[in-house]
This record gives structure tokens, C-alpha cells and sequence, in this order.
């Protein structure tokens, strides 16, 4: 019977590289890109409580009123994200702690996929206390 020459012992690992290389670069590429939409997210939950607390502010001073509360809040937000982010803003007056407070409920599109995502996807709340003058 001939002998057989000997096997190096990376025969069996022939070719792997390539599909090492597909695999892992798909994974990190995965990674990074939920890393981003990860941090996408936070900027716009960022800036959309920005403008509520801006808004909330606003509405507290004594001379404003409701519509240009919210009118504030939107241009806010257009400004940080564009239009179309915004689902709904809510400008409500009660009583907080004895004190009488302005509150700002502020609803925004969550970017899931890209900028796509549910439109009450994040809802914020900002309270300020009324100024009142006299």
C-alpha cells in the first residue's frame, strides 16, 4: 500500500477566511448601524424634550397664550428634526404642590428604521410654575 503523504493541519480550514470575513463584517456592520439608530433616538427624544421644557417656560410667562405655546414647541422641534416629527402638543394649566403650574405634553414621531417609526413613538412632559403678575 503507498503511503500517503501528510496532511498540513489547516487543510480542513481551507476557504474559511473569506466566509470568516462575510460573517463578521455583516455583524459588525449590524452593530454599528444599531449603534447609530440607537443614538438617532436619543437626539430626537433630546431635542423634543428641549422644546417642551422651552414651551413649558414660554406658556408660563403671563402674557402668552396656548397658540403661541405650541406654535414654540413645533418651530422648536422643526428646527432640531423638520416637520412631520411632531404627532401632537398639549398645553394644560392645573395645580402643582400649591403652586399653579403650566404643563406641556409634547408626542413625536420615535425613529425605528432610518427616521420611519411609530408616530406617538415618544411622548415628553414638561411643568413650569405660572408667573403671575399683580
Amino acid at each position: 500500500m503507498p503511503a500517503r503523504a501528510p496532511r498540513a493541519p489547516d487543510d480542513g480550514e481551507r476557504g474559511s477566511a473569506p466566509v470568516e470575513f462575510i460573517l463578521v463584517g455583516v455583524l459588525l456592520t449590524m452593530l454599528t448601524l444599531g449603534v447609530l439608530q440607537f443614538a438617532l433616538a436619543v437626539h430626537t427624544r433630546n431635542v423634543v424634550q428641549d422644546a417642551a421644557v422651552d414651551a413649558a417656560f414660554h406658556a408660563a410667562l403671563a402674557d402668552t397664550t396656548p397658540a403661541e405655546t405650541e406654535a414654540r414647541a413645533r418651530a422648536a422641534v422643526e428646527r432640531g428634526l423638520g416637520r412631520d416629527v411632531i404627532s401632537y402638543v398639549v398645553i394644560v394649566e392645573g395645580r402643582s404642590y400649591g403652586l399653579e403650574t403650566v404643563r406641556v405634553h409634547i408626542a413625536a414621531t420615535l425613529p425605528l428604521v432610518g427616521l420611519a417609526g411609530p408616530g406617538r413613538g415618544t411622548l415628553v412632559v414638561a411643568d413650569a410654575p405660572v408667573e403671575r403678575v399683580g
